[in-house]
């Protein structure tokens, strides 16, 4: 049974600091790349962060960049959004995404989401 898990979502402070994690299973997740997307209420789902499967490339989405850090953990196989100084507005819900392509099918696995809301 293929699962995405997420965790680590909760409340920050501004300027703070969250890490979430996304522990996965039931699929082969060194050759799938990774993602961190976010959906605020009343707003479309937007992409965070993604890193490829080896890890060697990463990219974010500007508003994110120099903030947040995606990483993974292959043996583990698990992936990582870390996230410093942290706003109000990344108030949202969190959620991991896999993707690969093998041969000729795509695959496209998704999490259930964490809640990170940032309040003083």
């Amino acid at each position: 049974q293929v699962q995405l898990v997420e965790s680590g979502g909760g409340l920050g402070q501004p300027g703070g600091s969250l890490r979430l994690s996304c522990a996965a299973s039931g699929f082969g997740f060194s050759i799938y790349v990774m993602s961190w997307y976010r959906q605020a209420p009343r707003k479309e789902r937007e992409l965070v962060a993604v890193i490829s499967s080896t890890g060697s490339i990463t990219k974010y989405s500007g508003f994110v960049k120099g903030r947040f850090t995606i990483s993974r953990d292959n043996p583990k196989d698990t992936a990582y959004l870390q996230m410093n100084n942290l706003k109000p507005e990344d108030t949202a819900v969190y959620y991991c995404n896999g993707e690969a392509k093998i041969g000729m099918r795509e695959y496209d696995y998704w999490g259930q989401g964490t809640q990170v809301t940032v309040s003083s």
